[in-house]
């Protein structure tokens, strides 16, 4: 049988593209049979799944720049993914797209001490820049819970935070440079180790724009001092919603601590018996504070804390007093993740940010919510600044659970925005929150963020179908308004 003309000429134009790529890459750095894409057809938003048409690892920067150049004079959409622990799906690939997989990006390139700031190729994993550097008394501050995996490039296109952000703050508080290479393949450095730039702050624009913008392929972050002393703090409670009290307490003290999460009943044993971190099993939830500073100083604020705990009610506070035991302590929180998923089949990592002082209302909210949609929502989330991680338990092989399991995250978003908050703390919009924007912007607002897009790239083709709702032609903007009168996802492929 004659194949019809249409998927002829696309068959062809896809190898015409693979012997292009294949004059400058490695056979084995060119992916294009059905069995290896599979690897990369989703995130860890694993509820949506599409194969890309190729997968490319470049191994340095002029490769990069070689194959965004040949998809730019091909018209072809590019993905770039780092270690795809994004659970926004924002690195979902398109069946038309080149997936730009930055694993090989694994070298840490310098570290200086005398300026405190450490560059790096943009695939090595976040835990990897403080164990560099922790010989010398060094860490990196963000810490995100998936940091044993997640890459510091993909942490600059979220601009991730993690459990230690309260004090230190999110990625692009550290962030100090990077290296681009933008649709056309030309390529840019933006900051570097002085600690500011002149001109617009391309920089801060950038950082966090998910990989809408170009591709980050090398990252300049400050490096900072191991604390002298640091302790932690577990209290525990009686009254999930007396626990959100304390966490304002504490701030309206005017003690910020270097983290101050907390975690419900359910998430408390889940993480115990997966790690055995000493988790009070009879409180309803748990606060975790660490202090940390000079040591006459964590001293001082430990007893003001035990203070606040003790007339908030907790049931039960408990001190490190070893450097191993406040590990321990946060070695419970950094897996509440995995061990959720020992107990579900499936499950929803959600991420919103509300101001503090809201947290008991939307805490008995989420309960009440979990009435409603019959599925189960368990707690755990970085307290001290709002950003909330409900985790939305589910089956999807039970039918109409993940259907339930969105509408409810839906609802749980709607909620943040409702009370004063905004629909993602450091996961991003991706997929997950794209048809969610105009909860949180009219359309005025989102034509100009898609201005900023279009002059990066004008046509469109880098990580499309992420962030926005509603695509318009950059040509259009600020004219017609015209729909183009297609999604980029219009049915997302399930799992």
């Amino acid at each position: 049988m004659k194949m019809p003309a249409a998927e002829s000429a696309i068959l062809n134009q896809r190898q015409a593209l693979l012997d292009e790529l294949g004059s400058f890459l490695p056979a084995q750095r060119v992916i294009s049979d059905v069995a290896s894409l599979r690897t990369y057809d989703c995130d860890a938003l694993t509820a949506y799944r599409q194969l890309p048409m190729v997968v490319v690892l470049p191994d340095d920067v002029e490769e990069v720049s070689k194959i965004m150049a040949i998809c730019h004079r091909r018209g072809i959409k590019v993905v770039a993914r780092g270690a795809g622990t994004s659970v926004s799906g924002g690195a979902l690939p398109l069946e038309d797209c080149v997936l730009l997989a930055m694993a090989r990006f694994n070298k840490i390139l310098d570290i200086d001490y005398d300026n405190r700031c450490l560059t790096t190729q943009s695939g090595v994993t976040n835990l990897a820049l403080s164990e560099a550097v922790a010989d010398r008394g060094f860490y990196y501050a963000p810490d995100p819970s998936s940091q044993i995996a997640c890459t510091i490039g993909g942490n600059v296109a979220e601009n991730s935070g993690g459990v230690h952000c309260l004090k230190y703050g999110m990625t692009t508080n550290n962030l100090l440079g990077i290296e681009v290479v933008m649709v056309d393949g030309s390529i840019i450095q933006l900051g570097g180790k002085h600690l500011d730039a002149e001109g617009y702050d391309l920089l801060g624009l950038l950082t966090g724009s998910e990989g809408l913008l170009a591709v980050v392929t090398e990252v300049t972050v400050r490096i900072l001092p191991v604390p002298e002393t640091a302790r932690a703090m577990l209290i525990g409670f009686d009254d999930i919603e007396v626990a959100g009290q304390l966490v304002g307490n504490i701030i309206g003290h005017g003690i910020i601590p270097a983290g101050l999460e907390m975690m419900d009943k359910f998430i408390i044993k889940a993480t115990e018996d997966f790690c055995h971190a000493g988790y009070p099993l009879d409180a309803e939830a748990l606060v975790i504070v660490e202090l940390d500073g000079p040591t006459v100083e964590v001293d001082h604020l430990v007893e003001k804390v035990v203070m606040l705990a003790n007339d908030a009610g907790a049931s039960s506070v408990k001190v490190s007093s070893s450097e191993q035991e406040r590990l321990t302590f946060w070695l419970g929180r950094k897996s509440a993740f995995p061990a959720v998923g020992r107990l579900s089949p499936d499950y929803f990592c959600m991420d919103g940010t509300i101001p503090r002082n809201q947290l008991p209302l939307v805490l008995k909210r989420l309960a009440e919510m979990s009435e409603q949609y019959q599925l189960g929502v368990t707690n755990v989330f970085h307290a001290g600044d709002g950003n909330l991680h409900p985790l939305i338990m589910y089956d999807a092989n039970k039918p109409g659970e993940l259907v339930r399991a969105e509408e409810f995250g839906a609802d749980i978003l709607k909620l943040c925005v409702e009370v004063g908050g905004v629909l993602t703390g450091e996961h991003g919009v991706g997929v997950e929150k794209r048809d969610l924007m105009s909860v949180m912007f009219d359309e005025g607002d989102l034509d100009q963020q898609m201005r900023v897009k279009c002059a990066f790239d004008a046509e469109g083709r880098l990580n499309p179908g992420k962030v926005f709702p509603t695509l318009h032609r950059c040509a259009e903007l600020g004219e017609m308004h015209v729909h183009n009168g297609e999604l980029p996802f219009p049915g997302l492929p399930r799992f």
